[in-house]
């Protein structure tokens, strides 16, 4: 496979109040097309990651809405997979170049959520779960269920959930595209305001603005990031569905197909950006990811083996939690930010891994530094 990111932008994530949708768009078309240095009109197709520009900001026709900044304007589709979007959009575009139809096509991913109530966005994000088996429920107390049971079986402890969080918001503090620049003591994290026990308000990621967007192509390159493999996993939507709490079989699932397409294992990646909506998410992620074992993940992060300087970097970002999570964008930014990284030389080969809803749809993406 030869698939290469040669353009990658970030916008800055937070609550962006001077910027609505279509501004956002604009940015991430032309920050990214800036980044590659190429012809507009070598983009073949655009794929926009987006979960609910319908809800949000009334306008569900996004796809026309990205291809009108191209005077050719090029076929355009949306992908939706509710907080894997993102991560699928990127699969989407992969499959399109493999197929040997285009050669280079654009993916952009955006959400605008923080122009309605903070009620009105739990509502609309509570739509990724399922409405007839957990109608009322929020994301905060589904995770709270797979914490609890996570806690009880593995015996993962309050201070651990709360190292997790305190490590990404480390990392965050070199990130300047982050939503948050801000640390936070491990007392501070545990005993912020309860949201759904044992989750407390610093355990969970932020409504959020952004963009980002990424340049995808089976041409020739000097950019130095390739597509390595990619996996795609499902579960079932309702967790009470689920045979074991304790694990996400579609993270499984999506990087036993990602590894097997790279011909890599877990031993050969130094960096990754995980689906941590929740800190409770960060843990279950690298477990189901094969890089700790069931019930040592949380114990890895206490002791420092999941930052610089120990086992595996995990989110230098700085993950949802920290950076953001504009839903839509959060896939695209998990492999925009990972080929910066490579680019600078930090890392020869890197992992994203993007979840939907409660573990539902999980979207793994390996990247490495290309030989030629």
């Amino acid at each position: 496979m030869n698939i290469k990111v040669i353009g990658h932008y970030i916008g800055k994530f937070g609550e962006l109040w001077q910027q609505g949708l279509t501004d956002l768009v604009k940015e991430g078309v032309e920050g990214v097309l800036a980044d590659a240095a190429i012809d507009p009109a070598s983009i073949d197709a655009i794929f926009v990651a987006n979960k609910a520009g319908g809800s949000f900001n009334e306008q569900r026709h996004l796809g026309a809405l990205v291809s009108e900044h191209f005077t050719h304007l090029p076929p355009a589709m949306r992908v939706e997979g509710a907080c894997a979007s993102g991560g699928l959009a990127i699969i989407a575009a992969q499959q399109a170049l493999l197929s040997g139809l285009y050669k280079t096509v654009l993916v952009l991913g955006v959400e605008k959520m923080t122009d309605v109530s903070s009620g009105q966005a739990s509502a609309i994000l509570a739509t990724a779960a399922s409405r007839e088996k957990e109608y009322g429920s929020t994301f905060p107390a589904l995770y709270a269920v797979l914490a609890n049971y996570h806690m009880h079986r593995y015996g993962t402890s309050r201070e651990q959930l709360s190292s997790v969080v305190v490590k990404n918001h480390q990392h965050a503090l070199s990130n300047p595209k982050a939503q948050f620049h801000k640390e936070f003591t491990l007392e501070q994290v545990s005993n912020s305001t309860l949201v759904a026990s044992p989750l407390r308000l610093l355990d969970c990621s932020p409504i959020s603005d952004g963009v980002a967007a990424v340049i995808l192509s089976s041409q020739t390159s000097a950019r130095q990031t390739q597509i390595l493999g990619f996996g795609q996993g499902q579960d079932t939507l309702a967790l009470q569905d689920r045979q074991d709490l304790g694990q996400l079989m579609a993270t499984k699932k999506a990087a036993t197909q990602a590894f097997k397409m790279a011909s890599l294992s877990q031993k050969d990646i130094q960096a990754i950006e995980v689906h941590d909506c929740f800190s409770i998410a960060e843990i279950l992620a690298t477990e189901d990811l094969g890089f700790f074992a069931k019930g040592e993940a949380a114990k890895a992060v206490a002791t420092g083996k999941t930052t610089y300087g120990g086992q595996l970097v995990v989110n230098p970002s700085g993950g949802l939690k920290a950076c953001g999570h504009p839903v839509g964008a959060t896939g695209v930014k998990q492999v925009a930010f990972l080929a910066s990284l490579i680019e600078a030389g930090q890392f020869e080969r890197a992992l994203a891994h993007n979840v939907g809803g409660s573990g539902a749809t999980a979207v793994v993406n390996i990247l490495g530094k290309s030989k030629k």
